[in-house]
């Protein structure tokens, strides 16, 4: 076969190997079976949550089954139809059946990222935590640049994004702000972005022109409903009110109603401005803390059963999971996974998704997954 049919014969393979990997293709197929019987049954229905649930999975399982199968149907297709185009001599029809196979690789890949957004959360709307690490300036504008990086990939994803909470930095970029995604799936792609992220330029900000290196935390948490219980005991809170301040007189008002919420017995800190209203601000920050609440139970409860549980500490400066290097060279590296883009501006624009790909893929392999590096 051609070279160029069969490297996207091997992106699908190895999308395929990782999907039936993740499914555990053997059980997943007992499962359905397990699960279509159910639905048969005419009793089902006479627990309502139950039957939901049942249906939930089935369609989950089903929609990732199928399409596996069908994308492993239409590369054997494919390929017969190249090699049968190669041997009678005709160009156009294999060309077109290699155009067909790139197209199927890319589909292969966003299915894959589909089915790995299976998480009991990852199809909620998503808090986005920033904080500026130590530096003073120079770190406040980098934590500056990573709000509006998250901001530009939600938008170009069509999520709906508000401000939070916003803190302005002492000179220029900013000490905190807090971003709400809202979109489908939200969750389940930003979550790989928690952690330490350190920018390495000529500082802006040095009239000597030096090299300078700042971090900047992110912590990514979901949305939760009203049916997920968490309880929080009012003798465990730290409630302060404070001005509201935004950039460039945004959200800013002359009255005590911004909210921050300490919850004693985590350290968790949350803290609300985004309405004029103390009440309403109080009742989002208490919202933002029992998701951050329950995105610790979520993490807690995947270490386990990954059997990579240690005792839980939270995100230091010495948890980086992505370089930006912008001089002397350019280079974005993400130290977990080793993707790279030597394409810096398109990454800080926005352009996250091969390493929210390749960091999803990686919680199922338990390795380094190899990704296309971003030009």
């Amino acid at each position: 076969m051609r070279a160029e049919a069969q490297a996207h014969v091997d992106r699908i393979t190895a999308a395929l190997d990782l999907l039936r990997r993740f499914l555990d293709w053997d059980r997943a197929l007992r499962r359905l079976d397990e699960l279509n019987a159910r639905v048969e049954d005419p009793t089902l229905w006479d627990n309502q949550k139950a039957a939901q649930e049942v249906m939930r999975e089935r369609t989950r399982l089903d929609t990732a089954i199928s399409a596996t199968r069908a994308i492993e149907r239409e590369m054997t297709d494919t390929v017969e139809l190249i090699e049968m185009a190669d041997a009678e001599g005709d160009e156009e029809m294999a060309t077109e059946g290699v155009e067909s196979l790139a197209a199927l690789a890319d589909r292969a890949d966003r299915d894959k990222v589909t089915a790995l957004l299976s998480g009991e959360a990852d199809g909620n709307d998503t808090y986005v935590e920033i904080h500026a690490g130590a530096g003073g300036t120079e770190s406040q504008d980098w934590a500056e640049m990573l709000q509006r990086m998250y901001q530009r990939w939600a938008e170009k994803r069509g999520f709906k994004v508000e401000i939070i909470e916003y803190q302005a930095g002492e000179q220029a970029g900013i000490k905190s702000a807090t971003l709400l995604l809202k979109g489908q799936n939200a969750y389940g792609y930003a979550k790989t972005e928690s952690g330490v992220h350190r920018l390495v330029r000529i500082s802006p900000y040095d009239s000597s022109a030096r090299r300078h290196t700042s971090f900047s935390s992110v912590w990514v948490y979901p949305v939760i409903d009203d049916n997920i219980e968490i309880d929080i005991k009012e003798s465990d809170l730290k409630i302060d009110t404070y001005r509201s301040s935004g950039a460039g007189g945004q959200h800013v008002n002359t009255t005590d109603s911004a909210v921050r919420i300490t919850h004693v017995p985590t350290g968790i800190v949350v803290a609300s401005q985004n309405d004029r209203s103390q009440h309403k601000n109080r009742a989002t920050a208490m919202g933002m803390l029992k998701a951050r609440l329950y995105e610790a139970e979520l993490r807690e409860r995947e270490e386990k059963a990954s059997g990579e549980y240690q005792a839980k500490t939270e995100i230091g400066w010495g948890h980086q999971i992505r370089s930006y290097v912008l001089q002397p060279y350019q280079l974005v590296k993400d130290l977990r996974t080793g993707v790279t883009s030597t394409a810096p501006d398109d990454v800080l624009d926005g352009d996250l998704d091969p390493f929210m790909a390749a960091a999803l893929s990686q919680k199922v392999t338990g390795e380094t997954v190899a990704v296309e590096d971003v030009d």
